[in-house]
């Protein structure tokens, strides 16, 4: 008696996208285009056009997107983030954190369905073309039992996704170096930069991989996010979920059922549809990404046959027990405070964050010189961040708090560079030498304040303190 091996993709599965031999099951999800696929469908676009159109927009003459690494730069909405904004990244990554867990506590995994970009890219852009190319659902899995990868209509797939692949990384690459050097690259020999040249080879080959071999595994195998749901969401939030209370038992058909038998006729529309591979039915599980398609298979089921529609719903397990509905909960409640005191932070730090970061230093030599003629010298360092993306030419003063026994001649205010002119969006440095006699310094300290201030109406303050000789000290001695 001889036996002969099932096709590969065939065998009886053990995983959603594994079968009992070790081979790799492909998933072929036939389309449901219901209410939900079409909302959906405009939400995917929309973040498709944005993320296309970003990199080109911008906003008061800055990027609307650019993360700039060799300057150390973030730019988002016109607003420059430096590498001093420490405070800004705090509150920004933890209002992103605390919101994704709102969302999650409130909606489920409504971010995996709606807009993570593995499943707007995977489920409205390459596998809408790789039906086109295969001759839809059922020729798809038809080519797949031949085991035909290889076939002129499933060439032309491939070659297709790269070109989305190739496309798809430059846009990447501009939101790191703007469209203009993007540009310019691209007229240029790959030997001139070299860098961004292998940026785009790899990533070109990470996104072809992604979308035409491995898929939906990213979901299942590398992103954690689907294991994180068990501890992010409780019974009262809202899932993609089946009414086991309304549908079971199962009957198969339509027609001539039991009277007993729930409203599930057993069609298995749901999986299907599931671009996961799995059964809803089975309850919550790690693989479902919320993506609302087995709810669209199943109320067109369900209206074919003269059922309610909503066998499958958004709805939360509390809800589908018949347990009551608790809008306010330990996460609804502490996430949202968090989240107000971050973003309110982060609003705040903004507001009051002026148009330019300066940093006062005292001078590398030491702590004061005494010069030739008995003078103490003091070397300031001004250090200045131009936040504008205009330059600016930045006015420095020094207010010694004078005292009726110092006189004009007294004081000397030595700035080689003043005004200071900086760039936009750079840094630069200059030093202040302030000469005073030995009688300004009591117990060897003088305190002034050090003004600084451009012609657009930035103006900052700051308290420093002068060092001298004090009883019996003779400091430094320049010639």
């Amino acid at each position: 008696m001889s036996t002969t091996a099932a096709p590969p993709g065939l065998g009886r599965r053990v995983l959603p996208t594994l079968n009992e031999d070790g081979t790799r099951r492909w998933i072929r999800p036939k389309p449901s285009h219901g209410k939900w696929w079409r909302r959906r469908q405009v939400v995917a676009y929309f973040l498709m056009a944005i993320f296309f159109a970003a990199p080109h927009l911008r906003l008061f003459g800055k990027p609307v997107f650019l993360m700039d690494l060799p300057r150390r730069e973030f730019t988002l909405m016109g607003y420059t983030f430096l590498p001093t904004d420490t405070l800004l990244f705090m509150f920004s990554l933890g209002s992103l954190v605390i919101g994704i867990f709102l969302v999650t506590a409130l909606w489920g995994r409504a971010w995996c369905g709606w807009a993570c970009p593995q499943t707007v890219y995977l489920e409205y852009l390459f596998r809408p073309i790789g039906r086109w190319f295969d001759g839809g659902y059922t020729q798809s899995r038809a080519l797949d039992k031949q085991g035909a990868w290889f076939t002129p209509r499933r060439l032309g797939k491939y070659i297709t996704f790269f070109l989305l692949a190739l496309f798809v990384s430059h846009t990447m690459l501009a939101f790191f170096v703007g469209t203009p050097q993007l540009y310019e690259w691209m007229l240029s020999s790959p030997a001139e930069h070299p860098s961004a040249f292998f940026f785009v080879v790899l990533f070109t080959g990470i996104v072809w991989f992604n979308f035409t071999y491995f898929r939906e595994q990213t979901c299942l195998i590398v992103c954690p996010y689907g294991r994180w749901q068990s501890a992010l969401i409780d019974r009262q939030s809202k899932i993609v979920a089946y009414d086991y209370v309304r549908g079971e038992p199962r009957a198969l058909g339509a027609k001539q059922r039991d009277a007993n038998a729930g409203d599930c006729i057993d069609c298995k529309a749901c999986v299907q549809t599931c671009p996961t591979g799995i059964d809803i039915r089975n309850g919550l599980q790690m693989e479902c990404v919320h993506c609302t398609q087995c709810i669209d298979a199943c109320d067109e089921i369900m209206t074919k046959i003269g059922k309610p529609t909503g066998l499958i719903r958004y709805s939360s397990q509390d809800e589908i027990a018949g347990k009551p509905r608790h809008l306010l909960r330990v996460r609804t409640i502490l996430y949202p405070l968090v989240l107000a005191i971050l973003l309110g932070g982060l609003g705040a730090t903004m507001y009051y964050k002026q148009a330019a970061d300066l940093t006062v230093l005292r001078g590398l030599d030491g702590p004061f010189a005494m010069e030739a003629d008995g003078r103490v010298s003091n070397q300031i360092r001004v250090k200045l961040t131009n936040r504008r993306s205009a330059d600016m030419a930045y006015g420095i003063v020094l207010d010694l708090q004078g005292e009726p026994d110092l006189t004009a001649n007294d004081i000397t205010v030595v700035a080689p560079e003043n005004p200071l002119r900086v760039r936009g969006g750079e840094t630069r440095a200059t030093s202040v030498f302030v000469l005073l006699p030995t009688r300004a310094f009591t117990n060897g300290e003088r305190f002034i304040t050090i003004t600084v201030s451009d012609e657009r109406g930035y103006r900052e303050s700051v308290r420093y303190r002068l060092l001298g000789p004090a009883t019996g000290t003779t400091g430094s001695t320049r010639q």
